[in-house]
C-alpha cells in the first residue's frame, strides 16, 4: 500500500519516517519529496508498506498525530496523474 504523508516538519528524515510507520508493519520504502532547487524537504512524502492491512492501520493511527510539533495528514496515496511535459527550449524571438 502506498501512503501519502503530509504536513511533515522539515527536520524529519526518511529514516524517521520509516521508523514511525514500522511499528505497524514492514515498510518497503520511505521517500521524502525534496525541492530540486533548494535541496530542502517540501514537507511531504510517501511510505510503501507491504501489507494493506498494516498500511490501513498505520493510516488510522498516525493521521492527525503530532510529530515534531505538526499534526500529520496521512492517507492512501492516489495514483500519480500524468501531466503534460513542460516545454523548455530557448527559442529566439
Amino acid at each position: 500500500m502506498n501512503i501519502y504523508v503530509g504536513n511533515l516538519s522539515y527536520s524529519i528524515t526518511e529514516d524517521d519516517l520509516r521508523a514511525l510507520f514500522s511499528e505497524f508493519g514492514d515498510v518497503s520504502s520511505a521517500k521524502l519529496i525534496i525541492d530540486r532547487d533548494t535541496g530542502q524537504s517540501k514537507g511531504f512524502g510517501f511510505v510503501e508498506m507491504s501489507a494493506n492491512d498494516a498500511g490501513q492501520k498505520a493510516i488510522d493511527e498516525i493521521n492527525g498525530r503530532e510529530v515534531s510539533g505538526r499534526a500529520l495528514k496521512v492517507n492512501e496515496a492516489r495514483p500519480r496523474e500524468e501531466r503534460p511535459r513542460r516545454g523548455g527550449g530557448g527559442g529566439r524571438y
